[in-house]
């Protein structure tokens, strides 16, 4: 609520404050910028030529931009220059009162300019308006540059792939690649495969052969001779 106010009071007295401007400068317009240059020299004030044609265009072109609110800290910086040496040169020594040459009206807008230079024109501006339009500008390049840093390649959720020079890898599939040939991931539950070992030699007989024992078996039987077993060495 009070930010509505300071806006509201700023606009009233920009657009007061402007309009008193615009009155003097469109003054001095009209009596010619010679007849001001003289007035100025009557009046002692330095460089009559400079300061009579710096008071008419900052007055009327100044107050203009205060009444639209358009670069309100510069002119006001501009019209309290132009207030100071006013003051200074010419009514600072006749008091206080405007109708005796005083400062009066010259102090009160030099003072307004001062607060328009402290704390700007308020939101109800031209100022307002183009720096919102140049803070979303800004703001929406600021978030295309944070994209674009990411780009193509990287890493950003599950499911999207990681890029780089010595290998990918992809966060959404059963595939792992880290620089070299693909391998397929196990399915769950599937225990990993075992490389076949080869078989080892049989030392059990086959049993379409003879061994030794059953010859002598058979040649006992038929010469009638008990067969004589061999008897292991040391027994």
């Amino acid at each position: 609520m009070k930010r509505v106010l300071f806006d509201v009071a700023a606009l009233i007295a920009r657009v007061a404050t402007g309009v008193i401007f615009v009155a003097h400068g469109w003054q001095k317009w009209q009596s010619g910028l010679g007849a001001t240059t003289q007035g100025f020299r009557e009046m002692g004030i330095p460089t009559p030529e400079l300061a009579a044609g710096y008071a008419t265009v900052v007055e009327t072109v100044g107050g203009i931009f205060l009444i639209l609110g358009l670069l309100v800290r510069p002119v006001a910086l501009l019209l309290l220059i132009n207030m100071l040496g006013a003051i200074m040169f010419v009514h600072g020594t006749k008091g206080v009162m405007v109708g005796e040459g005083g400062w009066e009206l010259t102090g009160a807008l030099g003072a307004l300019s001062l607060l328009f230079l402290a704390l700007g024109g308020g939101r109800i501006s031209l100022d307002a308006i183009f720096g919102a339009i140049f803070r979303r500008r800004a703001e929406r390049r600021t978030a295309e540059e944070e994209l674009t840093a990411y780009g193509p390649g990287r890493t950003t959720a599950a499911g999207t792939t990681a890029g780089g020079v010595a290998g990918t890898t992809t966060t959404g599939g059963p595939t792992t690649t880290t620089g070299g040939p693909t391998t397929p991931a196990p399915a769950p539950g599937e225990q990993p495969e075992v490389p076949r070992q080869p078989d080892a030699p049989s030392t059990a007989p086959s049993s379409g052969r003879l061994n030794d024992d059953d010859m002598r078996e058979i040649d006992a039987l038929v010469s009638d001779e008990p067969p004589q077993h061999r008897k292991p060495p040391n027994g």
